[in-house]
């Protein structure tokens, strides 16, 4: 038993309304990314939560390609996305070469599977020593 359910489409049910500080998971997926100069770079494919502390780790960028084909995927810490209501959608204060520069993954690898700490190269790429930091 894998310990995660199969959960019907729920694509019928009420609609989850957001508040001024929260919103739903399915909405944060698909919505625009922007570097800051406000140049549209991508979307965000999904977000990481912790298991335990229930905490936004990563939004997965997605971006590269052409109409969705060859797209990769690119794991950024999630505080380094802030909303803009302007855009209507998330700002990164880095460029598109930096983004490109870090951990990615196309998306029909098993990029987690093969690589069981992901998430310390996705860290270290962010927090190295002429790294982007906020």
């Amino acid at each position: 038993m894998s310990g995660r359910a199969e959960f019907p489409d729920r694509s019928g049910d009420v609609p989850r309304h957001e508040t001024t500080s929260l919103i739903s998971s399915d909405k944060v997926e698909g919505t625009a990314v922007y570097d800051a100069n406000g140049e549209r770079i991508g979307s965000i494919h999904s977000v990481m939560i912790g298991k335990t502390d229930g905490v936004v780790a990563y939004a997965v960028l997605s971006f590269g390609g052409f109409l969705g084909i060859g797209n990769n995927h690119y794991p950024v810490p999630w505080e380094q996305l802030k909303y803009d209501t302007g855009l209507d959608g998330y700002v990164v204060g880095m460029t598109k070469a930096q983004i490109e520069g870090a951990p990615n993954y196309e998306p029909s690898s098993d990029w987690y599977g093969r690589h069981g700490t992901w998430y310390d190269d996705v860290d270290a790429y962010w927090t190295r020593p002429g790294g982007y930091v906020a």
